[in-house]
């Protein structure tokens, strides 16, 4: 499998969507489907989330340099489950899995979850054009 070339593909991709503003993005465990994607405006980390998943996931965060300070705990990747819409993460040095939003609080962050249904597009790409249905 191609895991890892696929993975800094994706990394350099997120970090270069829009540069100011931590970012998130969820995948599954093998990087197949993207299933959120947030950034962090003031204090709040508004995250569009597949609620409707439940497994083992990827959590890759993007900071820039001007963030490396204020986020410096922060890895740029967390394995982690999602279920029931609720998305947790595994810390390094702790022993039971914490929730995304206990997490960030540890940053002085909230979470705002929104619903994202089936599809989550990333920033600047296009969608494609519905087909027509009757031909």
């Amino acid at each position: 499998m191609m895991k890892r070339p696929a993975l800094i593909f994706l990394f350099a991709m997120l970090l270069s969507a829009s540069a100011g503003a931590l970012q998130v993005i969820v995948w599954d465990r093998d990087l197949q489907t993207k299933l959120g994607y947030g950034e962090v405006s003031a204090s709040k980390l508004n995250l569009q989330l597949v609620t409707d998943y439940s497994g083992p996931v990827v959590v890759l965060f993007a900071r820039d340099s001007t963030e490396k300070a204020a986020y410096s705990g922060l890895a740029p990747r967390y394995d982690g489950l999602l279920k029931n819409g609720v998305l947790n993460i595994n810390v390094p040095d702790n022993t039971e899995n914490v929730t995304l939003s206990k997490f960030l609080g540890s940053f002085k962050l909230n979470l705002s979850v929104q619903s994202a249904g089936q599809n989550v597009s990333l920033p600047g790409l296009k969608t494609a054009p519905e087909k027509d249905p009757k031909k």
